[in-house]
């Protein structure tokens, strides 16, 4: 029997459409409302990645957060059934806790009785500047809408605590940096089918740049997406400084200098500027967490967000980062970085993905990388 009744949600004016809050306005399998957080020291020790996902045609929710210390990486993944309470962001051992919109959040993983070095924290999160629309995004294959996302992003501070590894490290004020990034509508999800659209439109080439960088008394964003031609499907960069009108800094282009035989970011060079001057964004890379390692994104081969486990699924491993994984060259990668604009300096995420041909870049393949000895 299917129990059709109003959910808690449906007593606030929230509704955008003639129906409970229990459904989406799509019956697109794919349809999803989810949040990402990165927490990180500015000295490159330590780098959390974590967030939430519900996927209401698919009747799931599941979350996951990754700690990169050193060469390991400890992963804690859970999914579940998605119940009628939108409001509890709460999977397994993994919490978000909305304390003020838009401002102040409680990150938390609970420890595991049996597993005392395994990965647990408690840490608040405080934006520091409001929130900032990315661009509204859309992706195609053929003719079919395969991805159209709504974002906001956010920087601020974090202050509390973590514990992997036998360490518990303190999260102080003044010495760690977080993001945020806030999307929903349809992305694909593992289980799609593949088709004539498929094999008529197969990816090229990919190549991505999202970038938000919390200053003292600025936050800045930047995003860039290319086809293997270079063509610019996606573009933002943003100045955003309280009590002024945000800046808009153009046509972003970055110079990637790549460890030699890889794809791997070791610092970047991205050229602003408006009508003004231009400005030059110097980021230098501190530590790495490629996402298709425990975090569940595409093409990661132990877990993918979305997908069914079964009720009460909790995954807790750590990966050893030395060892090669081949996936995570054809997937995104987090980079905690420190950045320098205009004389100051800043701390943010360099996301970055290439793959396949990009020609601005001159990698001509998807066995392309950057020349030995460049």
């Amino acid at each position: 029997m299917v129990d059709d009744r109003p959910v808690p949600l449906d007593e606030y004016p929230v509704h955008q459409v003639p129906l409970s809050m229990k459904h989406v306005a799509t019956g697109d399998r794919n349809a999803y409302d989810r949040c990402i957080f990165h927490v990180f020291d500015h000295e490159g020790r330590a780098l959390l990645i974590a967030g939430l996902g519900v996927y209401p045609n698919l009747g799931v929710i599941d979350a996951y957060a990754t700690l990169r210390l050193g060469d390991r990486l400890y992963a804690v993944r859970a999914s579940d059934a998605l119940g009628e309470d939108r409001m509890r962001l709460e999977v397994g051992p993994l919490r978000i806790g909305v304390e003020r919109p838009l401002r102040d959040f409680v990150l938390s993983c609970a420890p595991d009785p049996g597993d005392p070095d395994g990965l647990s924290y408690e840490i608040h999160w405080c934006a520091d500047f409001p929130a900032l629309w990315e661009p509204h995004h859309q992706q195609r294959r053929g003719e079919r809408l395969t991805l159209e996302g709504r974002r906001f992003v956010q920087a601020g501070r974090c202050v509390g605590r973590l514990r992997a590894g036998g360490r518990e490290i303190r999260l102080t004020a003044g010495a760690w940096t977080g993001t945020r990034d806030r999307s929903w509508g349809v992305r694909p999800v593992p289980g799609e089918e593949g088709g004539r659209l498929a094999q008529d439109h197969q990816t090229e080439g990919f190549h991505w740049i999202w970038c938000p960088v919390r200053f003292e008394d600025r936050f800045l964003m930047v995003i860039t997406q290319e086809d293997a031609d270079g063509h610019r499907s996606l573009n933002e960069a943003t100045l955003v400084r309280p009590g002024r009108r945000d800046r808009q800094l153009g046509w972003p282009q970055a110079e990637i200098g790549y460890r030699p035989g890889t794809r791997h970011p070791e610092r970047a060079l991205i050229h602003l500027g408006d009508n003004r001057k231009p400005l030059e964004l110097e980021a230098e890379i501190l530590t790495s967490s490629p996402l298709a390692i425990g975090a569940g994104y595409p093409p990661a081969d132990d877990w993918q967000h979305g997908t069914w486990q079964g009720p009460g699924w909790t995954d807790r491993r750590t990966y050893d980062l030395t060892d090669p994984h081949p996936r995570a060259a054809y997937g995104v990668t987090d980079h905690a970085a420190r950045f320098r604009l205009d004389g100051q300096t800043g701390y943010g995420i360099f996301e970055h993905g290439s793959f396949g041909r990009h020609d601005p870049s001159g990698f001509t393949g998807f066995d392309s990388a950057a020349p030995q000895g460049s």
